[in-house]
């Protein structure tokens, strides 16, 4: 398994923005299907977006309620990972983990967050 350690969250007005890194250990990053999720209180855990891996040609995927609003990308030189979030909403609060997998995965398996490797998570407030 990789070692994710997520950084870059904080509090931020509505509107406002931040970016996330997840720096992962480990020499095949490039192989590996990448992605964010979050987790409100009181709720379940949430897709937020995802970068496969070089099987997949790098493609991305996004939930519909982060769509025109966040960035997913990687920078395989630096074995991280990041989330652009702009406009920032009240509702975007949440703690946000990183995970990663060295599989090529189907959609259904990315949503349902089938990862091998999580981070320990980075608080996410946006306060109205």
């Amino acid at each position: 398994q990789v070692q994710l350690d997520e950084s870059g969250g904080g509090l931020v007005q509505a509107g406002g923005s931040l970016r996330l890194s997840c720096l992962a250990s480990g020499r095949t990053f490039t192989f590996y299907t990448m992605a964010w999720f979050r987790q409100a209180p009181g709720k379940e855990r949430e897709f937020v977006a995802a970068t496969r891996g070089s099987w997949n040609g790098y493609s991305l995927n996004y939930a519909d309620s982060v769509k025109g609003r966040f960035t997913i990308s990687r920078d395989n030189a630096k074995n991280t990972m990041y989330l652009q979030m702009n406009s920032l909403r009240p509702e975007d609060t949440a703690v946000y983990y990183c995970a990663a997998d060295p599989r090529p995965m189907s959609s259904d398996a990315v949503a349902n967050g089938d990862f091998g490797s999580w981070g320990q998570g980075t608080q996410v407030t946006v306060s109205s």
